[in-house]
C-alpha cells in the first residue's frame, strides 16, 4: 500500500511532467523555471536536438520551434522510482507536429521517444534536474535545414 507521502509525491511529479509540456507546447520558456532546477542540463541531442543547460535551452529552443506552428507532447505511462527526495522516472512521450517549409507547405509528422528524468524536491516542490530524451520512432519526418546549436543561441 502506498503511503500518503508516496501518493502526494507522485501526483506532484505527474503535473510537473504536464507543467513541461504545456510550457513547451505554449511556448512559454520562461515556465521552464518552474520544471527544472537551475543547473538542471537538458539533453535533446539523440532525437537531433541540442542539450545543454536550462538558460541555453531556454535560448535554443524559440529558434528550434519557430519552424513547427503546431505541436503537441504527450506525456503517459511513467515508470517512477522514488528514493527519498530523489527520484528517477522513465516516460512515453508521442509527440505530433507540423512542419511549416519555405514554401509554406505544412506536413504532419510523428515522433515517438522517452524522457529519462532524474528529479529532486526542492523548497518548490519536485524538479528536474537531468532530462535526456531517448529516441524511439519517427514517422513521415519531412526533409528539414538544420537546426543551429545551442551555442550559437543568446542567453536571455
Amino acid at each position: 500500500m502506498l503511503s500518503l507521502q508516496e501518493i502526494s509525491d507522485r501526483l506532484e511529479i505527474q503535473d510537473l511532467l504536464s507543467r513541461y509540456s504545456y510550457a513547451i507546447d505554449e511556448r512559454n520558456w520562461d515556465g521552464l523555471d518552474d520544471v527544472f532546477t537551475p543547473d538542471a542540463v537538458i539533453d535533446y541531442s539523440e532525437t537531433g536536438g541540442a542539450k545543454g543547460s536550462v538558460a541555453q535551452i531556454k535560448a535554443w529552443l524559440p529558434v528550434a520551434m519557430e519552424r513547427f506552428p503546431l505541436f503537441q507532447h504527450m506525456v503517459a505511462t511513467t515508470k517512477l522510482e522514488l528514493d527519498g527526495d530523489s527520484a528517477r522516472s522513465r516516460t512515453v512521450l508521442f509527440n505530433p507536429m507540423v512542419y511549416k517549409g519555405d514554401d509554406g507547405k505544412e506536413q504532419v509528422f510523428f515522433i515517438g521517444l522517452w524522457y529519462r528524468d532524474k528529479l529532486v524536491r526542492t523548497a518548490d516542490g519536485w524538479r528536474i534536474a537531468e532530462r535526456y530524451e531517448e529516441m524511439g520512432y519517427a514517422h513521415n519526418v519531412p526533409d528539414m535545414p538544420p537546426i543551429p546549436p545551442v551555442g550559437d543561441m543568446k542567453a536571455p
